[in-house]
């Protein structure tokens, strides 16, 4: 079999699992497993730029698609009333304030030397600090005290909620942009660490500062960029057309909804898929995979690894951050403390490595696979030792143990799954080339 061909049958093979699941349990079932699994594709695909482009070991993926979610908030949902009068104004100065409080520190760093350097940049950055929570604390105040039990933030723009997807991207690219400027400059596991440790401050202030988002009360309600399914419901053409299919509006109507999102979530990994691919086989991205195998020889050769570095880091988390986006929207709220690195940074690791570090389309394949089995393990698991253990009597230890067992179903399949692949096919289901 050629090596196309045993793609396309890696490909089918995924997608003939989501269709029987649509057989076996419910195609409700099967449309939410399918975009899920290409919003994952997505993410996959950002951390494939990084590390099978460039080698980049960033642990910090969740921070990025929680950048995406906010966005969708700020962007999407409908301003407070009274918000930004109340407190909107300090707070955006505090941002600004702070924000120079950074730069002079950085112009101090580069202009003065030895102690006056040390001495300035201390002083700036205490003194800013005090400065910025003064200007900011107030403001926070009064817009959190506006009706604290539904609101109590900024609110958004009000604007379309698909205009959100690309400024997550932004968002997530400026943040990238920081952190890059300063991270990676360090060794693989020091990038590691420092990137885990961003991605955590980001939730910790998303969980805490209400005036953004509302923090752990969670933002519900988001516009969506497809009908509702009560709307398409009261609707007599569509109640008329699903019953001339034989299916009842409830069902047809969340078919529908998932169909159309599924529709629009292709067509972004579409675009960036063949982005991606465009860029892999320029000379940029032949670059970027001869600074990845010997940086050293390629900054002989003129190259400025640091810059093109930077560049990459940017742009993978750009992808993920629009990933996030484009999660809140299926979500339709944001909820900060649904943000963990189990599944928004390994799962998305895990898919990277099992479908092929440095191939665009082995971490699309990845996307798919894992988050297939990610959702069907457990309930497969369950129905499994249910089955062998039906001979056993219904209060039997070993029975009642084994139960309670199928819930840690899913991280020894993630655990099984890496050991398997690193051992028969090291470099991934569909390796680079």
């Amino acid at each position: 079999m050629s090596e196309t061909m045993r793609n396309v049958a890696l490909f089918a093979l995924v997608g003939g699992l989501i269709v029987l699941t649509g057989v076996m349990q419910s195609w409700n079932s099967a449309l939410t497993i399918l975009n899920m699994g290409l919003i994952s594709a997505i993410m996959a695909l950002g951390v494939n730029l990084q590390w099978g482009f460039a080698g980049l070991f960033n642990v910090g993926v969740m921070g990025f698609v929680a950048l995406g979610g906010l966005a969708t908030v700020l962007i999407s949902m409908p301003p407070v009333e009274g918000a930004f009068a109340a407190g909107g104004v300090r707070i955006l100065t505090a941002l600004v304030l702070g924000a120079a409080t950074i730069v002079a520190a950085v112009l101090v760093q580069s202009r003065l030397h030895g102690k006056a350097k040390a001495l300035a940049t201390v002083v700036i950055l205490i003194a800013g600090f005090f400065i910025f929570r003064a200007v900011l604390d107030p403001g926070v105040a009064a817009v959190e005290a506006i009706n604290p039990a539904l609101q109590g933030n900024l609110g958004g723009l009000g604007l379309p909620v698909i205009i959100a997807w690309p400024v997550g991207g932004l968002l997530a690219a400026g943040v990238a942009w920081v952190i890059g400027k300063t991270a990676l400059g360090l060794r693989s596991d020091y990038l590691a660490i420092a990137t885990l440790g961003i991605a955590e401050i980001i939730i910790a202030v998303m969980k805490n500062e209400d005036w953004l988002a509302r923090g752990v009360k969670n933002v519900v309600g988001l516009p969506r960029p497809v009908p509702r399914e009560i709307d398409l419901q009261n609707d007599p053409g569509f109640v008329e057309q699903a019953a001339g299919f034989g299916v009842d509006p409830v069902t047809a109507s969340t078919l529908f909804v998932k169909t159309q999102y599924g529709l629009l979530f292709a067509l972004v990994l579409v675009i960036l898929l063949l982005g991606a691919q465009l860029a892999l086989k320029s000379p940029w991205g032949r670059m970027m995979r001869a600074i990845r195998d010997n940086e050293v020889a390629a900054e002989a050769m003129g190259k400025d690894v640091k810059a093109r570095h930077l560049q990459i880091f940017i742009l993978g988390s750009a992808i993920c951050g629009i990933a996030g986006a484009m999660m809140t929207t299926l979500d339709g709220q944001l909820t900060p403390g649904s943000y963990q690195p189990l599944r928004f940074t390994f799962l998305i690791w895990v898919m990277v490595i099992v479908g092929g570090s440095g191939n665009n389309f082995g971490a699309v394949l990845g996307g798919f696979l894992i988050w297939f089995l990610w959702v069907q393990v457990e309930p497969v698991g369950l129905f499994l030792i249910e089955t062998l253990t039906a001979g056993l009597s219904e209060d039997s230890a070993l029975r009642l143990h084994l139960l309670d067992s199928a819930a840690h179903m899913r991280l020894l399949t993630m655990g099984l799954i890496l050991l398997l692949v690193l051992r028969f096919s090291p470099r991934g289901l569909i390796p680079e080339r």
